[in-house]
């Protein structure tokens, strides 16, 4: 959500050329450094005697509260915004956002989502009042955001799957089916938002069994589950990948959907998993806190023959999607939506709910109610 160096690139605009980007590495020998821009180019900027390096903090628009920092305390990932002298590789100005606070700002950012901040599926809405579906663990529940004339509305690029992509937009843009995720004053039961702010878009999800990984390109090859054709799925820089615990090798615990010894019907929560749901309550009150307090995985900690789920814009080609969100060892959550969806599942890997994925989640939040999709389980798409 953060618009790094917003605001501060027109004070570059008098004379000499300007990047943005994040410094990717050092070079002593030429008194250099290396700029990665925006536009994925690699820069070496030169500095001068006279270079200015000043420092920002996050969301700063102008540089009146900047600070005067040494060239050497310059590090990898900080955001920087670099004016050139005319005709020249040598920096006149370096303004810096460290990569330390913009992290830290990110966290807090990501956190007060979810903590004042409610996600689901849009099912409805009359005048100020948006409905919000979410999947539970027994049953689907429902939330409700209240707007005003004060609300900001972004909506997700459909071509991006960065959360900081998302756009200006307005109530009269919500459609039925979208994910949506507000926060701002949340009721003591956790299931209204008088809305602040309002971040919405149209997402797919879609299941599958991976056949092949592919490391240096960042891509993995999966049967889709639904088409039972193979399904590119590429990672991006700001795609989050996590992996479920193998809830089959716990007590009483779903293996693969099934019901353990002493353990759920096939369609309940895992083990451990039941959390009561209101705030301050302990355990999570739907599949997608769940998701939230998974830990981050890697492309390495996946492997062929496992289940994935994963999310992507809408405007994905076929036989391709860029991944926002990728759940690896999927496969008792997705037997889980099957055993959910209308009529249970079907015989020979049948489609009943893994057909239907749509894709939303909420920024930071998982599975929450599907517009046809595994037993209305939706991957997050909005993710902070």
């Amino acid at each position: 959500m953060l618009a790094l160096c917003a605001g501060i690139p027109s004070l570059f605009a008098q004379s000499g050329g300007s990047i943005l980007g994040t410094v990717s590495g050092f070079r002593p020998e030429d008194a250099a450094i290396e700029v990665k821009t925006d536009k994925d180019v690699v820069t070496a900027v030169k500095i001068a005697p006279g270079t200015i390096v000043q420092k920002v903090t996050p969301g700063e628009k102008d540089l009146k509260n900047a600070v005067v920092i040494k060239p050497t305390d310059l590090a990898a990932g900080d955001r920087v915004l670099v004016r050139f002298a005319p005709g020249s590789e040598e920096a006149l100005r370096i303004v810096v956002m460290p990569a330390a606070e913009i992290g830290r700002r990110n966290e807090a950012d990501r956190q007060d989502w979810q903590t004042r901040g409610l996600a689901g599926v849009v099912a409805a809405k009359k005048g100020n009042e948006i409905t919000l579906r979410m999947r539970s663990f027994q049953s689907e529940i429902t939330g409700t955001i209240n707007v005003n004339e004060k609300t900001s509305f972004r909506r997700y690029a459909p071509d991006s799957v960065s959360f900081s992509d998302a756009k200006a937009s307005a109530l009269a843009e919500v459609s039925v089916g979208d994910q949506l995720r507000a926060r701002g004053e949340k009721s003591p039961d956790g299931m209204k938002v008088a809305a602040s702010d309002v971040v919405f878009g149209t997402f797919i999800t879609k299941a599958g069994t991976i056949t092949a990984i592919d490391t240096e390109k960042k891509e993995i090859t999966i049967k889709d589950l639904a088409t039972n054709k193979p399904l590119t799925v590429k990672l991006a820089v700001d795609s989050q990948l996590k992996r479920m615990r193998d809830f089959g090798a716990m007590p009483g615990g779903i293996a693969g959907g099934m019901r353990g010894p002493g353990g759920p019907p096939a369609g309940g929560p895992p083990a451990g998993m039941t959390g009561r749901g209101g705030p301050g309550m302990g355990g999570p009150r739907d599949i997608s806190q769940m998701i939230e307090r998974m830990p981050p995985a890697t492309l390495e900690d996946l492997k062929a023959g496992e289940s994935i789920v994963v999310s992507s814009t809408k405007s994905a080609g076929n036989g391709s999607i860029t991944a926002i969100m990728l759940l690896g060892n999927a496969e008792g959550l997705i037997r889980m939506a099957a055993a959910q969806a209308p009529g249970g599942q079907r015989a020979n890997g049948g489609n009943t709910g893994i057909d239907r994925l749509s894709g939303m989640g909420g920024i930071g939040g998982g599975m929450s109610g599907v517009s046809g999709g595994m037993g209305g389980f939706e991957l997050p798409g909005l993710i902070p």
